[in-house]
Formats: structure tokens, C-alpha cells, sequence
């Protein structure tokens, strides 16, 4: 196919709120070089990642709760200060439509994904990686430049594109925890946040590696978590029992470590991958070396993981919960309603609308040819 110049999309222009986002029309469609493939997005994801990332919330100077970044935040990405322009976007799925020189796989229109954050291993730091929508372009745009290496071809996998999208962060992170703290049949998992995007994968995931599943959520949220596989529901203010579980898979952090430390059994794992209740807390060490306690932080995932996650959605093992779609230059609106409810996943639609095919799912929208102005904020 011949290649248009020129692609509409999302630019991160600073740190900050969404008016940091201008949709964008002009945005150069890049080539692609030896080992690389140039991929046609047809969904991607919204998630915690990319929200805080545009915040500046990742900066060692924030210390509140996700949402309280001050401003004039610098350094805020993972790896510290980002390339601005940025397109974010770190949930993909799109489909092969130009490939460089020394490529065999996958093939030009094979559909694929790849984690977000993509493994990038070295000696003095092996557990090194690097985010899509972060250190380097993502998907919030028609077009995504990828390494060939770094994708998975799912085309045989029986889910839709926006569920695809749905995979990467929230399955992938989930997986990640869960294989962390060794999860497996019989074993007692205690999971916070289990409404939101991560917590809710890591319910689903968790029961179909065997696990007897407990949920923190609001009451109003635990019909959905025992639909994906918990056994029980704790209330966000209940107590929790103390030495009860095997693995604590903690996606909020704040005041509620304590607790979830002593409702560990002896000898218990403690894996954590989130902090939006905030990232400082008061532990007394005592009731992790006394008895035992591993911690894990978890935000590396090794090759395997991502590859044993496709494997599970290939053999239909796991199904991403969609609550709605949104039109790419609707990513402020989209992103304001993932925050209001965390029960699913919010996803977008870079390219050309289609409805989805199974019953259910909310139909992806064109990005439209009602173009803005090249300045013109998101959501404005």
C-alpha cells in the first residue's frame, strides 16, 4: 500500500492536565527501517499509566495520591524526563501494513499487540525496559512504528480489536504480579483495587490460575468481581483478616499497607504495582522480617509472561470486560470517565469506525474527518 504522509493523532505537548493533549492532524507518518514494521492502529487502551505519565505523576518530588500532581513537574515519565512532542497510547492492536529490511515476522497485515512495557534487558540493569507512549511513540495516533521483535501476532486470538487493546497494561501488569508472588491452584490471594482495570484482570487471571480470590472494592462493584471469579468481596473500610493469604496483589498503596502486610500468612508474598491511594507509607518492618514476608515491585515483565498471556486469550481463558468507546480526539472526556469508574475498560479508536462483532460491545467511532485546528487542544 502506499503510505500517506502525514496521520491524525494525539500529542503530548508537557506535563500536566488535558490540556497538555492537542489532536493533531499533521503529524508525520514514520518510515519504517531495518528490523522495524509500521503498524495500522485499530484500537488502543486507556489506563493509569498513561494518565499519570501525562501528569508527571511518576516524578520522585510528587508524593500524593495519583490526581494531586503539582504543577511545573518535571521528570514525571518512567524513566525520567520525556521527548515532548509525545504520542502516548501504551494499549495496543493494530495490523502489519509496512515492513522494513531484515523482517520475516510477522507479516504485512497480521494483527498485533505488545506489552507496554516492552523488555529491554542489559547488564547493569536486567530488568530494564522501555513504555510505549513513553519513551517512545504509541498508539494514540493512525500510525504506531514498532520494533518486529517486540510484537505479538494475535490474529488467531478469538477476542476483538478494543479487546486486544485491552490486554497489555491491565492483563499483562495483572499476570506480572501474579507470577511474581508465585500464584497457583489453592493458594489465598488478597487483590486491593479489584474493581479497577489491573485489580479486575488480576481477579480474572488469578481464578483461572486456581486461586480462591478476595476482592477490596466498593460494595456496589462486588456483583462484577464474583462474575470474574472472586469467592468474596471485602468492603474498601472493612477489617481484613491477619495471616489468612498466600499472595497480596496491591494496586493502591497508601495508609492500607500495614493491613495488608498482617493479613499475610508467615511466609506470604507482597506484590505491588500501583499507588493511587499514594505512594509513602508507615510500615512496621518487624511484621515483614519476623515472619518472613517477600516483597515484589512489579512493573518489569519478562518475555514469558506477555507470551504466557496471549497463549491464555488464544486458548479463551481470558476476556478484557469493555464498558465503552470513544473516538480518538475524544480522549480527555474518555479519560475523565476511566476515572470515574474503574470497573472496565475505556478504550479509543485511532482509525476508520466498524462495529465489533459480537453482541455487546460498543461500536468504535471514526476519528473523524471534522479535523481542529493543528493547536487545538483535545476535548476543547
Amino acid at each position: 500500500m502506499t503510505l500517506p504522509e502525514t496521520m491524525r493523532g494525539v500529542y503530548l505537548t508537557r506535563h500536566g492536565g488535558p490540556e497538555a493533549l492537542q489532536w493533531r492532524a499533521d503529524i508525520p507518518v514514520p518510515r519504517p527501517g531495518p528490523g522495524e514494521v509500521l503498524v495500522r492502529v485499530r484500537a488502543a487502551g486507556v489506563n493509569n499509566t498513561d494518565i499519570n505519565t501525562r501528569e508527571g505523576w511518576y516524578a520522585a518530588a510528587v508524593a500524593g495520591a495519583t490526581g494531586e500532581t503539582a504543577d511545573g513537574v518535571e521528570s514525571g515519565g518512567w524513566a525520567g524526563a520525556l521527548a515532548f512532542p509525545r504520542i502516548q497510547g501504551g494499549d495496543l492492536c493494530g495490523v502489519v501494513v509496512a515492513r522494513g529490511t531484515q523482517v520475516e515476522t510477522p507479516a504485512l497485515g497480521a494483527r498485533v499487540t505488545c506489552p507496554i512495557n516492552i523488555p529491554r534487558p542489559a547488564e547493569e540493569n536486567p530488568v530494564g525496559f522501555i513504555a510505549l507512549g513513553s519513551e517512545i511513540d504509541g498508539a494514540f495516533a493512525e500510525y504506531c512504528l514498532m520494533a518486529a521483535a517486540d510484537l505479538y501476532d494475535v490474529s488467531d486470538v478469538p477476542l476483538s480489536d478494543i479487546e486486544i487493546a485491552a490486554l497489555p497494561c491491565g492483563f499483562g501488569t495483572a499476570l506480572g504480579l501474579l507470577e511474581r508472588a508465585g500464584v497457583g491452584p489453592g493458594q489465598e490471594v488478597l487483590i486491593t483495587g479489584a474493581s479497577g482495570n489491573v485489580g479486575l484482570a488480576a481477579v480474572q487471571l488469578a481464578a483461572a490460575l486456581g486461586a480462591r480470590v478476595t476482592g477490596i472494592a466498593a460494595a456496589a462493584k462486588a456483583a462484577v468481581l464474583r462474575e470474574e471469579g472472586a469467592a468474596e468481596v471485602i468492603a474498601r473500610d472493612a477489617p481484613l483478616p491477619q495471616d489468612r493469604y498466600d499472595a497480596v496483589i496491591d494496586l493502591v498503596g497508601g495508609a492500607g499497607v500495614a493491613a495488608l502486610i498482617d493479613a499475610l500468612r508467615p511466609g506470604g508474598h507482597f506484590a505491588v504495582a500501583g499507588a493511587i491511594a499514594g505512594p509513602m507509607i508507615t510500615v512496621d518492618l518487624r511484621r515483614i522480617y519476623l515472619r518472613d514476608i517477600t516483597l515484589h515491585g512489579c512493573t518489569y515483565q519478562a518475555p514469558q509472561v506477555f507470551a504466557r498471556l496471549i497463549e491464555m486469550a488464544r486458548a479463551g481463558r481470558v476476556r478484557p470486560r469493555i464498558a465503552a468507546a470513544y473516538p480518538l480526539r475524544d480522549i480527555a472526556r474518555a479519560q475523565a470517565d476511566f476515572h470515574r469508574n474503574h470497573a472496565a475498560r475505556w478504550l479509543y479508536r485511532a482509525g476508520i469506525g466498524e462495529t465489533l462483532g459480537r453482541p455487546g460491545d460498543a461500536a468504535l467511532v471514526d476519528a473523524g474527518d471534522d479535523r481542529p485546528s493543528r493547536d487545538r487542544p483535545v476535548g476543547a
